[in-house]
């Protein structure tokens, strides 16, 4: 990366803009007398990375369109759709976990009931914002596909099914990096590839973010079961350990930490390879693939 490039002056830049644009978005059409909106909206708005936002922004960046309105409403719908995951996989059904992102989980803060229906009037609600863009985007349709399957039973809930079903097993490494590409992948693909598709991205393009992003998604797993072992709570805003405990088939478990680490590492670069065809306008992808094994949370 250049000198000149502020990395952290990006990312703080960036998620003010989703920040604000969701925040925008729950004002306009939220009503915060509704118990179902308030559910909505606490667990939308009680922080975090916006990983996958900024991704789908740094991606259409790349390509050479930035500040695309139709990027940023895309952003934001991915949140919505992450947010929805978290509460879902927070649930005493699922993970059973009582902290997120610093502060009770949503079925905590509310009940059960409202958190399961909080988490469905997200996901609806993304697709309700991908629809409204096709009339404006002449690629918003194929960057709603490739969230939508993301989205499914071939993406993200197929993984959380997958690591259900894997609880009190050992996994080997094909299975575990399989059960990933599932859980966690899946949508940080949709996230890089809808915001170049927006963009105005090639085939070429899109192949290349696509490998990108396939490879910083398993890093972001395996960056997460190190930090399960590992990290602060306090500055992961969730419970550590408790991968152990429920016997979840992990990285470390499999690997040790400190293969994990060199794998998380190997990862990357491989990221990196798949971004070499682009000049600095892919300078932030890059800086995002670093971030994603070097952060504490």
């Amino acid at each position: 990366m250049s000198e000149e490039f502020d990395f952290q002056r990006y990312l703080d830049e960036k998620r003010t803009q989703v920040n604000e644009w969701l925040s925008d978005f729950i004002s306009r059409r939220f009503d915060d007398r509704r118990r179902l909106c308030q559910a909505m909206a606490y667990s939308l708005m009680a922080g975090g990375k916006r990983l996958r936002p900024i991704l789908c922004m740094a991606s259409a960046e790349a390509v050479g369109q930035a500040d695309d309105p139709s990027v940023l409403a895309c952003a934001g719908a991915l949140e919505m759709i992450h947010t929805y995951s978290l509460i879902h996989d927070d649930l005493p059904a699922m993970d059973n976990d009582r902290l997120r992102r610093g502060q009770p989980t949503c079925h905590i803060k509310f009940d059960e009931a409202t958190a399961i229906l909080a988490g469905d009037a997200l996901l609806t609600l993304a697709f309700e914002i991908m629809a409204g863009l096709t009339c404006e985007h002449s690629a918003a349709a194929s960057a709603m596909r490739q969230i939508l399957t993301a989205s499914g039973y071939q993406g993200i809930i197929e993984g959380q099914m997958r690591d259900i079903e894997a609880e009190g097993k050992s996994l080997d490494l094909a299975s575990l990096k399989q059960m990933h590409q599932f859980k966690t992948g899946a949508l940080i693909e949709a996230a890089v590839v809808s915001g170049a598709l927006l963009g105005g991205g090639t085939d070429v393009m899109i192949d290349a973010f696509s490998e990108y992003a396939r490879n910083i998604g398993l890093a972001f797993q395996v960056t997460d079961d190190i930090l399960n072992v590992e990290g602060d709570p306090d500055l992961m805003g969730k419970a550590a350990g408790t991968d152990l405990k429920m016997k979840k088939s992990t990285y470390p478990g499999l690997l040790g930490l400190e293969k994990s680490r060199s794998f998380a590492g190997e990862l990357v670069n491989n990221a990196l390879q798949a971004l070499a065809v682009f000049d600095n306008k892919a300078e932030p992808l890059s800086a995002l693939a670093y971030y994603i094994i070097e952060r504490r949370r």
